[in-house]
């Protein structure tokens, strides 16, 4: 789990907050999901490894209720069942952001951690949702990563109709979850091996040079969507895979014109609940960081807890790993900014309360201050206020009777009469 120096958090906290800004200069509202919930909530969408993931809450028997509850593992499950919850006092299509932490007892490894903060942003619908969003999605998240200390990235934009109609169209509906599995990974694999597992399902040659052309199309929207229109296609749900692609390509491009976004169709997300447009972003300068940010359309999400339609579309960025690659990769350091405005110094403990009147004054015109009451040397005193303050201010007995104080500029010397 993540501990940080003051100053190292000072620079996660501006991150997090220019993410936050952003989110809400598209209009999206902020909640909170409570941290712990019932387990069968948590994993009702839930798949792969989740349940092996998630942290079980043990109570004691005096406080036991008989629920068997979990620390959340995301923002999207608990999401789902707040809209259904509070659906009465909300307004579709209902634009939603939490940036909170999360929990996953996952294996202790270099960049994945225990505890996180994730980035969230969602639009949900009342029966239905226009495809149009999944581009306000993309865009909001686009704003939100040029915070980060990123000199590039690239939004990589696919739909899961394309692959899912295309095996439709081949007859191998039924091995869809091991296909979409393995187009996942093939950029972690060799190009080699994603065809000896594409073989091993006994596709056949041609269904695996169908898969594999498939998979080797990406580029702009005007390269893409013509290569996509030619495999020949005809099935329904692959053409209205196109149709949505090209449609959300060209709104990011109008909603962000000079932001990198291509086509590619390896981006088709491992998560079962993903069913229309999905996208990652990465730092092509740092690959090493992994998704950047990613996400996707999912039409059923709420399914478990009503029968009203509740489609929506949402996008996630992960603060806290991509954090810890940015110290790494040295583009993060500790914040040159001192924590407080001014640090008053009394000599004796007989200004106290002088001091105490003077900070009084000071937080009411909006500044922080420092007020130090150790009995040290006044020069320690002193080498304390400076790596804690702009302002310095030393109050004797002379300035407490006068109520006249001298600041300090502790970088420039300069004093200001007060």
């Amino acid at each position: 789990m993540q501990e940080l120096t003051p100053a190292l958090q000072a620079e996660f906290n501006r991150l997090k907050s220019g993410i936050a800004a952003a989110f809400a200069m598209h209009g999206f509202q902020s909640i909170e999901t409570p941290t712990i919930d019932r387990t069968e909530v948590l994993l009702a969408k839930a798949g792969g490894d989740t349940e092996k993931q998630i942290y079980k809450v043990v109570k004691t028997a005096e406080a036991s209720d008989g629920a068997d509850q979990a620390l959340r593992f995301d923002h999207t499950v608990p999401l789902a069942r707040y809209t259904v919850e509070h659906m009465n006092d909300l307004t579709f299509p209902f634009k939603v952001t939490q940036i909170g932490r999360n929990f996953r007892g996952e294996r202790a490894q270099k960049g994945r951690f225990r505890e996180f903060y994730q980035c969230d942003v969602d639009v949900i619908g009342w029966n239905k949702l226009p495809v149009a969003y999944d581009a306000e999605v993309i865009a909001t998240l686009i704003d939100a990563i040029r915070v980060l200390p990123l000199p590039r990235f690239i939004v990589r934009v696919s739909n899961r109709k394309l692959l899912s109609g295309l095996l439709q169209a081949s007859n191998l509906e039924h091995l869809s979850t091991e296909i979409f599995g393995i187009v996942d990974h093939a950029e972690k694999v060799p190009p080699e091996k994603t065809v000896a597992a594409l073989q091993d399902l006994g596709l056949g040659t041609e269904n695996v040079v169908k898969i594999t052309t498939f998979m080797q199309i990406n580029g702009s929207v005007e390269e893409v969507i013509p290569r996509l229109r030619n495999l020949g296609c005809t099935n329904e749900t692959f053409l209205t895979g196109v149709d949505e692609l090209e449609l959300v390509l060209n709104n990011v491009k109008n909603l962000s014109p000079d932001a990198e976004i291509i086509a590619d169709m390896l981006i088709v997300r491992g998560l079962d609940y993903y069913t229309g447009t999905v996208f990652e972003t990465i730092a092509p300068d740092y690959r090493e960081f992994g998704s950047i940010c990613s996400g996707g359309r999912y039409e059923n999400l709420a399914g478990y807890y009503t029968d009203q339609a509740l489609p929506g579309v949402g996008g996630s960025i992960g603060l806290t790993r991509l954090f810890a690659a940015f110290m790494e990769g040295g583009l993060v350091k500790a914040s040159d900014n001192k924590p407080v405005d001014v640090c008053l110094v009394p000599i004796s403990a007989n200004e106290y309360a002088a001091c105490a009147r003077f900070a009084s004054d000071l937080r009411a015109e909006g500044k922080t201050v420092d007020l130090l009451l150790t009995e040290k040397k006044l020069g320690d005193k002193l080498k304390y206020a400076g790596k804690v303050a702009q302002f310095a201010a030393v109050i004797g007995e002379t300035e407490a009777e006068s109520g006249h104080y001298k600041l300090r500029d502790l970088e420039t010397g300069v004093e200001v009469e007060r």
